[in-house]
């Protein structure tokens, strides 16, 4: 029990790197384009540019992570410096040149810094929940409900400080304030456990079986989540005709994942984590045919789709990482090389649904803010519905099939 004491300090840091992910995409582009009169298609360039450096640069931090193991609390403290220095870049200082290219600099440089403690942060997880039992269920419990909350933190502060007339100054200051406390608080757990293994790189984690089916369901399971969030905005506005109403459904979802975590935990230190993944599976199913018949008006209906789907995606964040990290304990591998691959494989679902879903709306001849024929609506909530209830039924087939001997 002992060996778990601790587990707040995770929580807390787990929420000030969430504060510095999703929310971001959310109210960086909207400032620059009120303040600074940047357009959206320079913005959507930029945005393209770096989620594609993001993208491929995950597996090269994860070996920066590893061969700098036993230096891991300086390089983490200097992570989260530089990603603090961002954040007040790109809210608190006014562009020394052209706006568009200071929104991408500072970006740049706030996601290298959140994808380099990402992975120390759950590559020292690993070593953290060691060999206790249901430790890294337990460890995953606190650390996605503290990311989940700390999303919605980030995602509702803006609006809270609006009251101070410079709601962005404040939450950059803010940020940088939380982000001094997580590292002094996490100081402790930065120090090396364990012997390093013996195998390092990416060759080991490919050549296990059973890493790279995990792998394989990650990226099949994680797509409709990114679907769903490429398509969030479009489909309320548009489909059900409920413009506005975007900012309280989404944080209705962010609040219901959270609030689902800890349940999840429970019951897969009950039943085990495969058979909780499976049934959360099958709740986002669920869900997702529910949905498919929803149109103009439907939005308390959507607003259940919202509590199912959120409660759903509480068991993806918390139990697939933890049966991911309970096989690199256990395979001659390193922590921080594997959780590079798992960042690169779950950003990748990103690059697919933006590079995807687009072109095949656009070709349907939906437009945005404007009336849409029946035939584009139903293009777009077959791609907001339909394409994730047939993919969460793969990923469900994958981990039914999956030996039970993850659980062990």
């Amino acid at each position: 029990m002992t060996a778990l004491a601790g587990l707040p300090r995770y929580a807390g840091f787990a929420a000030v790197l969430a504060a510095a992910g999703l929310p971001i995409y959310i109210h960086a582009p909207k400032f620059y384009v009120d303040s600074y009169g940047v357009t959206l298609a320079q913005l959507s360039l930029a945005l393209f540019v770096l989620r594609l450096v993001d993208l491929v640069q995950d597996p090269l931090l994860g070996r920066l992570a590893e061969i700098t193991r036993a230096h891991r609390g300086a390089m983490v403290a200097g992570a989260g410096i530089l990603m603090a220095l961002a954040m007040l870049a790109l809210f608190a200082v006014e562009p020394p040149f052209a706006p568009v290219l200071w929104f991408a600099v500072s970006l740049a440089a706030l996601f290298s810094a959140f994808s380099f403690l990402t992975i120390c942060f759950y590559a020292q997880g690993v070593a953290k929940a060691g060999d206790v039992p249901d430790g890294h269920v337990r460890l995953a419990g606190w650390r996605e409900t503290g990311s989940l909350t700390g999303v919605c933190i980030a995602a509702a502060l803006p609006t809270v400080l609006a009251v101070t007339g410079a709601p962005f100054l404040w939450y950059a200051l803010a940020f940088a304030a939380a982000t001094g406390l997580a590292l002094l608080l996490m100081w402790p757990e930065w120090s090396p456990r364990g012997t390093p293994p013996a195998a390092t790189g990416l060759g080991p984690i490919l050549r296990d079986p059973m890493a790279r089916r995990l792998l394989l369901i990650a990226l099949v399971n994680a797509t409709p989540v990114a679907v769903t969030s490429t398509l969030f905005l479009f489909f309320v506005a548009d489909r059900l005709d409920a413009p506005g109403q975007e900012g309280p459904l989404l944080l209705l979802f962010f609040l219901s994942a959270a609030t689902a975590v800890p349940v999840w935990t429970r019951i897969a230190r009950r039943i085990g984590s495969r058979h909780a993944l499976i049934a959360a599976m099958g709740l986002a199913m669920a869900t997702f045919a529910f949905a498919l018949p929803l149109g103009a008006g439907d939005t308390l209906a959507f607003a259940a789709v919202c509590v199912a789907s959120g409660a759903a995606v509480g068991a993806d964040l918390s139990l697939l990482p933890a049966l991911f990290a309970r096989r690199m304990q256990r395979i001659a591998s390193t922590a921080a090389d594997g959780f590079g691959l798992w960042s690169f494989v779950n950003k990748a679902t990103l690059a697919i649904a933006a590079i995807a879903l687009f072109p095949i709306l656009d070709a349907a001849g939906f437009r945005p803010g404007e009336p849409n024929d029946a035939d584009a609506l139903w293009v777009l909530t077959a791609l907001y519905a339909g394409v994730p209830l047939g993919l969460k039924a793969v990923a469900l087939v994958l981990m039914a099939r999956t030996d039970t001997e993850i659980d062990a």
